[in-house]
């Protein structure tokens, strides 16, 4: 396995992981044994990930600003990205729209079905849970966002990975401060934040090592643990709706890559592969983001400049799988419950569904709050919640990692847009391996 390359060893990772799975899931004790003796190495990756995630934003943005010498450029950068966003978040919507009243899935959907995934789910822990959390954003004020984006201790907002707005906001007002006070005084800062940038990107290199293994323990337990299997059936043409959702906006990121960069799109999978993966296998767009960050800047040929602020902004606000998903969960709901949803309120989904995803934690599980907003946001009973949470609950997580990938490939797309915008995107980038100052320290 030495000689492969990384998301081949990345795929038979999964492959085995899924396999084992599903081999252990025949054997008595074979779940408990996963989650005992396997799972952790993979939950051990994800955290050495999210680890360096904080540190590589604040190293990276900084270093990326200070490289700017012109705050013009950062200001042209940020209106770009923030507005292709918006676009590709808006196509995301509407693209679930069209597939899911097409295909009208929530049709299919036996009352016996129905009863039994209510008995299930209704009064789990995971919905109520979300439930109470969507009712707590959606008491918050309309700019309440933009509050949250501020925070009052820098140091406490670094503590936590779903503060990532609030360390992306010190770290710009920090870079666009070390710019005004002039290069020759900002030296030394500059200095620090270049050294740290590099110690965590080697960290990245170390932690990929690993990637392989961790990613054959995290579907292991994947496999292991999944719900009722005539369930899933059960859903399997809602499934397949947001699937092929996702796979046609992949699709479409690939024609803005081929059009606006020349890029080959298989090319730039190719080397965003590694990414995809983890990112399918982890469920999280924070945990993935110091790996996008390294194959989109050493790979793709993205400079610092813009990548350090495309992809931890993309990370946090730009969901566009999330965001079809909840277009297509919603209908679908309202079709397998009898609620009529009008051409206004599916509108509406499109409003919401945009809104909510800026903000929302880049962690499993978030689209399902997001959910809830918007489908109170066309008032949809509030006695029925439950059962329509209930009614997709069982396929969320797998379909969580599709959507996943989707994010994470926005991202990388978004961030070649915009480099190939303002002249940073590189045509030959060189990669950097683990061990490449290795002699220095033998």
């Amino acid at each position: 396995m030495k000689n492969l390359a990384l998301h081949w060893k990345i795929l038979i990772g999964m492959v085995l992981g899924i396999l084992f799975g599903l081999g252990m899931t025949t054997i008595n004790g074979g779940a408990q044994f996963i989650a005992n003796w396997i799972n952790p190495f993979g939950t051990i990756f994800v955290k050495l990930l999210k680890l360096i995630a904080v540190p590589l934003i604040i190293a990276s943005l900084v270093k990326g600003i200070s490289d700017l010498k012109d705050i013009s450029k950062f200001k042209n950068i940020g209106l770009r990205t923030i507005g292709i966003y918006i676009v590709t978040t808006v196509i995301a919507i509407s693209i679930g729209l069209l597939l899911v009243n097409i295909v009208q899935p929530g049709n299919g959907i036996s009352e016996e079905t129905i009863t039994k995934l209510t008995d299930t789910y209704a009064n789990s822990g995971g919905v109520q849970s979300k439930i109470a959390e969507a009712s707590k954003q959606k008491s918050s004020g309309p700019l309440q966002f933009l509050v949250d984006m501020v925070p009052d201790n820098a140091l406490k907002a670094m503590s936590e990975n779903k503060s990532m707005l609030q360390v992306i906001f010190f770290t710009i007002f920090l870079g666009i401060s070390m710019l005004l006070i002039g290069e020759k005084r900002a030296k030394p800062l500059k200095d620090f934040f270049d050294s740290l940038n590099e110690v965590v990107l080697k960290m990245v290199d170390l932690i990929m090592l690993f990637a392989p293994y961790a990613v054959f323990a995290l579907l292991a337990n994947v496999v292991v643990s999944s719900n009722d299997p005539d369930l899933l059936v059960a859903l399997l043409k809602y499934a397949m709706t947001v699937v092929g959702g996702l796979l046609l906006m992949i699709t479409i990121y690939m024609i803005f890559v081929s059009i606006f960069t020349k890029k080959n799109p298989l090319w730039f999978l190719k080397q965003l592969s590694p990414a995809q993966l983890l990112a399918f296998s982890t469920s999280s767009s924070a945990a993935t983001l110091p790996v996008t960050m390294e194959r989109v800047e050493e790979h793709i040929g993205v400079d610092k400049e813009v990548s350090s602020f495309v992809l931890p902004v993309g990370a946090t606000i730009n969901m566009d799988g999330t965001s079809l998903y909840q277009a297509v969960a919603a209908v679908f709901i309202a079709q397998a419950l009898g609620f009529e949803l009008s051409f206004v309120d599916q509108l509406m989904i499109v409003l919401t569904a945009l809104l909510a995803s800026i903000g929302s934690a880049a962690v499993p599980g978030a689209g399902m709050v997001m959910l809830v907003i918007v489908l109170e946001a066309v008032n949809f009973p509030a006695d029925k919640l439950a059962i329509g949470l209930a009614l997709i609950f069982a396929v969320d997580r797998p379909l969580d990692m599709c959507r996943t990938v989707v994010n994470v490939t926005g991202d990388a797309t978004v961030s070649a847009l915009v480099a190939k915008s303002v002249g940073k995107l590189h045509d030959n980038p060189v990669a950097k391996n683990w061990d490449d100052n290795y002699d220095e320290v033998k």
